[in-house]
């Protein structure tokens, strides 16, 4: 971590799911080739449904952010979540006291999320319900940077208590995210993080990603990021709209 100065961080009808979560095992999944990912890309487009991958360390407040996410964009927008850990299923479960369309996918002792994880996740979503799919990945910083899962939009999200050096350490993770997000900024005045430092090493390394200093705690600078999240839903569906016409229909995938 570097020597530091702190600087102040600039009625609808949803479809019901058994409150028991689905656990995906890796078994399931291991025989299924990454083209998988571009499947799953295709299903989604299809739908309609705008899927935003979330890839952290552990602590960094994934599970935080997309119940924040649900809280402000619902009833709105319709969110389904995709909750992946190792082997513990209690972020599927407290995401799924604002979500009935939660899937858990549990990786075991691989630990990571495969393409074939998320095909058999969507299986068990209804889609046609949805806007809006989050995925949350397991808690890391490595490996996961170039494994695509078939989600429109990666986000990197780094936090304040993991230090200002993540983004220079972790590179490649930053270079493929869209969007880069900073939690846990009220520690700012309480840990020797480098604001400037951080900003610089994230505009260095992938200038056009889109840059969202938050605190889901407390739920200061989160309304940006939802404009965010709001403006490309709204683009992607337009797009996907526009898509079909200009094809005649869309493609049952799912059989």
């Amino acid at each position: 971590m570097r020597t530091a100065t702190s600087e102040a961080p600039s009625s609808q009808k949803r479809f019901i799911m058994s409150a028991t979560f689905f656990g995906i095992e890796k078994d399931h999944v291991q025989a299924m080739a990454h083209p998988v990912s571009e499947q799953n890309r295709m299903v989604l487009r299809h739908a309609g449904v705008f899927t935003v991958g979330i890839f952290g360390g552990p602590g960094s407040g994934k599970t935080t952010l997309v119940d924040a996410a649900i809280e402000r964009l619902t009833p709105g927008v319709r969110v389904g979540v995709v909750a992946c850990d190792v082997f513990s299923h209690r972020d599927a479960d407290r995401i799924g006291r604002r979500s009935r369309q939660v899937v858990q996918v549990s990786t075991g002792d691989g630990g990571v999320v495969n393409p074939g994880h998320i095909r058999e996740a969507l299986l068990r979503l209804d889609l046609k319900q949805l806007d809006l799919v989050l995925i949350e990945n397991v808690g890391s910083l490595t490996g996961l940077a170039s494994l695509d899962l078939g989600q429109e939009a990666t986000m990197a999200l780094l936090s304040v208590a993991g230090g200002d050096d993540k983004a220079d350490k972790h590179p490649d993770l930053v270079r493929a995210a869209d969007v880069v997000l900073l939690n846990k900024t009220d520690l700012l005045h309480a840990l020797p993080f480098n604001l400037a430092a951080f900003r610089d090493d994230v505009r260095r390394i992938n200038p056009t990603a889109s840059l969202f200093e938050l605190s889901t705690l407390h739920g200061d600078g989160i309304d940006p990021w939802i404009r965010w999240l709001k403006s490309n839903i709204a683009a992607f569906q337009e797009k996907c709209h526009a898509v079909a016409q200009h094809d005649g229909g869309v493609s049952n995938w799912f059989g």
